[in-house]
């Protein structure tokens, strides 16, 4: 590795530690990442006391991991989304672009930076989870580990695939055409409900995408071995949850670079400019 790509990074980790210490002092940024978060816990609490066909731990503890693993995929992927569009629209990316290394710099900012706040978050979750819902297990190293090695692999997977998306979207208006589809597959990903209670074709498309495994892999990380039983055929199915995951990781970082190279190509004054008059006149 070279002394200006060693700089690079060093300069993206600066800015990350910066970016990280600004959201978390932002109370619109708190908000923005703890709210839906604080009314999905409300609404498990709520469940407590319901169960699913005879499981031995109530559904609103059956359904705190998978949260987790939906907070991790929901989180990565809206977070770079919004940072992209919106640092095209203010001109940010338009200076990180005139900087030597400053792409590289700037793309390892946001990603670490996410990164950082998505597991502060995280570790919310688990101190709230951990005492209100009974069942949840995470008092052996085994169990760290598998859920540290889930959550790695949750972040490498979601922050690229938000950062292919973000280089796609060149206007923070259209965040509605990112965020539609997603609540939509969350719906479908057994985050609320166990995915075997829905019809075989909408289980096969829920499959496809991170945020199933993502909370599969936090069920397995998390609950009694037990619950394996409610799974799609009666298994955690580990392998295959970090195949898939890492397959749509790989993919995701072959994109992203190409696909931001380009996007910072097109960026110039005059196109900053015209999003600006677009976005005020909207306001």
């Amino acid at each position: 590795m070279s002394v200006n790509t060693l700089h690079e990074y060093r300069t993206g980790w600066k800015r990350a530690l910066i970016q990280t210490k600004i959201s978390l002092t932002s109370p619109g940024d708190l908000m923005g990442f703890l709210m839906p978060t604080g009314i999905a816990i409300i609404v498990l609490l709520f469940m407590q006391k319901a169960d699913f066909e005879g499981a031995p731990v109530s559904l609103g503890s059956m359904n705190m991991p998978s949260l987790i693993g939906m907070n991790v995929v929901f989180g990565g992927i809206t977070a770079m989304v919004g940072s992209l569009a919106m640092d095209r629209t203010n001109g940010t990316l338009l200076r990180a672009k005139s900087m030597p290394g400053g792409m590289t710099g700037y793309l390892v900012g946001n990603l670490v930076s996410t990164a950082m706040f998505i597991c502060v978050t995280v570790v919310m979750l688990l101190a709230v989870g951990l005492p209100l819902f009974d069942g949840l297990e995470f008092g052996t190293p085994d169990r760290w580990l598998l859920f540290v090695a889930v959550l790695l692999m949750g972040l490498i997977a979601a922050l690229p695939i938000g950062a292919v998306i973000g280089a796609l979207l060149d206007n923070p208006r259209n965040m509605g055409l990112v965020m539609l589809p997603i609540m939509g597959l969350i719906a479908i990903s057994g985050i609320f409900y166990p995915i075997t209670a829905l019809p075989g074709w909408l289980q096969g498309v829920g499959q496809v995408f991170p945020i199933y495994w993502m909370g599969l892999g936090m069920r397995h990380a998390l609950l009694p071995e037990s619950m394996a039983a409610v799974e799609i055929g009666g298994e955690w199915r580990t392998v295959t949850m970090f195949a898939v995951l890492a397959l749509w990781a790989v993919v995701s970082m072959a994109l992203a670079p190409r696909l931001l190279r380009r996007m910072s190509r097109r960026e110039s004054g005059s196109t900053v400019a015209a999003r600006r008059a677009d976005m005020q006149r909207d306001w």
